[in-house]
């Protein structure tokens, strides 16, 4: 039996699946110089936003993927081949040049959240996480902040690249979530 605060967190993947394959779709309306062009968001460009949130997914699913193994439960879908995060890596850090290769890392990087949130035990969201973030500070917290953190990241940077998008004059079109509904 799934909880409603359980099949949220499997919406929110399905949801960031739905609107991350759309998003790149209409990146790929513009051409690589539109794409790389700084337009003064956070990290810059459209491509730099996205390969952003592709570091910070890693670094935030490295960090659930551990609380998930301490307390026994399986993390296979979120293996070294997908969470391959070179040692050193920050959030500015990009981790690939080439469009098709950002693209591909981003689509298994979704199929990978969507399957672990389908399987993950009800118990996981009231499990305590401790790990130490960017700065080296220690933190512990329930893991359904965590996860509330990582869907609301995501959120937060694929406005800014719809606003981006849109400067460029291509209207990524309907984002809501209750056009996946």
């Amino acid at each position: 039996m799934h909880s409603p605060f359980t099949d949220n967190y499997r919406l929110l993947a399905r949801y960031n699946q739905w609107f991350n394959t759309r998003l790149f779709d209409a990146c790929e309306t513009l051409d690589e110089a539109a794409r790389q062009q700084d337009r003064g968001a956070f990290f810059g460009s459209i491509h730099h936003t996205l390969n952003h949130l592709v570091v910070a997914d890693q670094i935030w699913l490295r960090r659930l993927r551990q609380c998930a193994a301490e307390h026994g439960q399986d993390v296979s879908m979120l293996g070294d081949d997908v969470l391959d995060l070179p040692a050193g890596a920050v959030l500015s850090t990009v981790l690939f040049d080439d469009w098709g290769a950002l693209r591909a890392k981003r689509t298994q990087l979704d199929a990978a959240i969507v399957a672990w949130l389908a399987q993950l035990p009800e118990a996981f969201a009231h499990q305590t996480m401790r790990y130490a973030n960017s700065k080296g500070v220690q933190r512990e917290h329930p893991a359904w902040q965590a996860l509330t953190h990582f869907f609301n990241h995501q959120t937060h940077h694929r406005g800014q690249v719809t606003a981006l998008m849109m400067q460029a004059g291509v209207d990524v079109g309907v984002t809501d979530m209750v056009a996946l509904l």
